[in-house]
């Protein structure tokens, strides 16, 4: 069994589902922290700041600080911040997380003009937010979503992602986003450079083959599925994205590699 040397970790499906822990998740994180195997909690979810997440994920019982999560709202920010300098309006769907990133890094937010639309999760999207982002494109502003996940994986089930949100607004102004999560590699190559590791040495985890597997492939890296979420083992076999391995969920994955 190949030694890798980082991981990148998704949160919703893999490491937990809405307010549960999934079994076997913090035996996994402890291991990695007793091995000195950095990982960076890399997620689509752009609603919450980092500290937001860690607490939650402590609140689960599993270790986490601030520094150990990258989030879909940081690289989006990251990603303007190579496009545009301080002070450009950009007009925001999506929650606190989203907007307190942008906000950290400069820019404007603002329905006035906005050079950029950005569409992150947003539980309160409605057709007034709906007209205000077709109507910005229409007149110019570049379309950047931070994920186009279909599905969220909950205690309760899938509920709709941000890719719902992201396709209404692609609809309604006739425009294709640029999208900044995975399974693009923009989010990727951020994190790598953040975890400091090579794609070469580092393991992708997830439970989306659409996502977390497909981010992998796009990346160079090899990647795990586990079956605790949205993508199944019967899935595997039709989609174009093959994960390096398959596991049941993490603490089938750590007895394997000996922990």
């Amino acid at each position: 069994m190949k030694q890798y040397k980082g991981y990148l970790l998704d949160l919703d499906g893999t490491i937990y589902r809405g307010r549960e822990a999934i079994p076997g998740a913090a035996r996994f994180v402890q291991h990695l922290r007793k091995q000195g195997i950095p990982y960076l909690y890399l997620t689509n979810n752009s609603s919450a700041s980092p500290e937001q997440v860690a607490a939650r994920l402590t609140g689960l019982g599993i270790d986490a600080e601030p520094e150990e999560v990258y989030t879909s709202a940081m690289a989006t920010a990251h990603y303007l911040k190579e496009l545009a300098p301080a002070g450009t309006p950009v007009y925001v769907i999506g929650e606190e997380g989203l907007i307190a990133q942008l906000k950290a890094s400069g820019f404007t937010i603002s329905e006035e003009r906005p050079r950029y639309v950005v569409v992150g999760i947003d539980r309160s999207f409605d057709y007034a937010k709906l007209t205000t982002a077709a109507r910005a494109i229409r007149q110019g502003a570049n379309l950047i979503a931070t994920n186009a996940d279909a599905a969220l994986p909950t205690e309760q089930g899938l509920f709709p992602g941000n890719g719902s949100l992201v396709a209404a607004v692609s609809t309604a102004s006739g425009v294709k986003p640029v999208v900044v999560g995975k399974p693009e590699r923009i989010i990727v190559d951020y994190a790598l450079t953040r975890l400091g590791t090579s794609a070469g040495e580092t393991l992708i985890v997830g439970d989306n083959l659409d996502t977390d597997i497909a981010a992998g492939n796009c990346s160079g890296m090899d990647s795990l599925l586990v079956l605790t979420g949205y993508s199944t083992r019967e899935d595997v076999e039709t989609h174009p994205c093959r994960p390096t391995h398959i596991a049941s969920d993490l603490a089938d994955w750590l007895g394997r590699i000996g922990g």
